[in-house]
């Protein structure tokens, strides 16, 4: 008997899920790497210059995998079209802090509100979704205010950089949520949805003599790179997100801001001076009481699935 070397068992459809999870967010935590070989871009050039490219990277694989039908159908729902409209607008804010954040070496906010957003995606589930909290996720919540106090009276200043990521990355996955479309099909008609826009803002750049296109090939390239550096990641998200327990995406999520906060320390130079360090060591405690509290309320989901579904086996036996 011959066993089709095609079909993976399920181990080995978790373990290349898994990989691909890893990479994605391996790849999103040393994008701040890619943004300081373009720094002398301005950000809001390299958000629209993001925009364009990822719609023509994304756009062309569609195309090459005659896959097309699936953007029509989705412009042709105008629900869904003004879902990601709105879901559109908030990740290019996104995006655009995070280069500036980048641009002025202030990786460690960066890193800290991405330690912050499955706190912030709890609470505005709570306020957006009148969920409620367990035990657990009031205590994590609780801490993580705690540290944002501290990091704001260390830092002397609003942390903007932090809580604007947190809470813009929050609420666009609320938004995402919201609308069943593929991550690589969303993330083509968002930044089509931004397309005009971008191409009008670069249109006036060149118009004014500001526009930055690179001064050789090596730039010009890595400018080019933005639409994959951003279509990648997503796309390794999706197949491994697909194939993942829910509870260890949100342990691998952590990857990406760690490995913001260790280039920020051995690469950007950042200090972390006494009050970063408490800040960021209640943060770690919050999400090592709140990761606790999800695996543990993820065992007794699992444990009263198994318990119904023996209830219900042992019912058709009686029967």
């Amino acid at each position: 008997m011959k066993i089709n070397p095609d079909v993976r068992r399920p181990a080995d459809a978790e373990t290349v899920a898994y990989v691909n999870a890893v990479a994605a967010y391996g790849l999103w935590g040393v994008l701040p790497l890619y943004f300081m070989l373009v720094s002398a871009v301005p950000s809001g050039q390299l958000v629209a210059q993001r925009i364009v490219w990822s719609v023509l990277v994304v756009g062309t694989a569609f195309f090459l995998a005659r896959r097309m039908d699936l953007v029509m159908e989705v412009l042709r729902d105008r629900r869904v079209i003004s879902r990601l409209s709105m879901s559109a607008c908030i990740i290019a804010f996104n995006w655009l802090v995070f280069i500036v954040g980048v641009d002025a070496h202030r990786v460690l906010e960066i890193s800290f509100g991405y330690f912050i957003n499955p706190l912030v995606s709890v609470a505005l589930g709570t306020v957006l979704l009148g969920e409620r909290l367990s035990r657990g996720q009031c205590v994590a919540v609780g801490i993580a205010a705690i540290a944002i106090a501290i990091q704001a009276w260390g830092l002397g200043s609003f942390p903007w950089i932090s809580l604007a990521l947190a809470f813009s990355f929050g609420i666009y996955g609320f938004l995402r949520k919201t609308v069943v479309v593929g991550a690589a099909t969303g993330l083509l008609v968002e930044a089509a949805v931004l397309l005009p826009v971008a191409l009008a803002y670069l249109g006036w750049c060149a118009f004014s003599g500001t526009l930055m296109l690179g001064d050789n090939i090596t730039m010009m390239l890595l400018i080019a790179a933005s639409g994959v550096v951003t279509a990648v990641p997503l796309i390794l998200f999706a197949r491994g997100v697909q194939g993942l327990p829910l509870s260890t995406i949100g342990i691998l999520q952590y990857l990406a801001p760690s490995l913001n906060f260790l280039l920020a320390i051995f690469v950007f130079d950042e200090k972390l001076d006494p009050s970063r360090l408490i800040s960021f060591a209640l943060i770690w405690v919050s999400l090592v009481v709140f990761t606790r509290d999800l695996l543990h309320r993820r065992a007794a989901t699992v444990a009263a699935q198994k318990a119904n579904a023996a209830a219900v086996a042992g019912t058709e036996v009686v029967d």
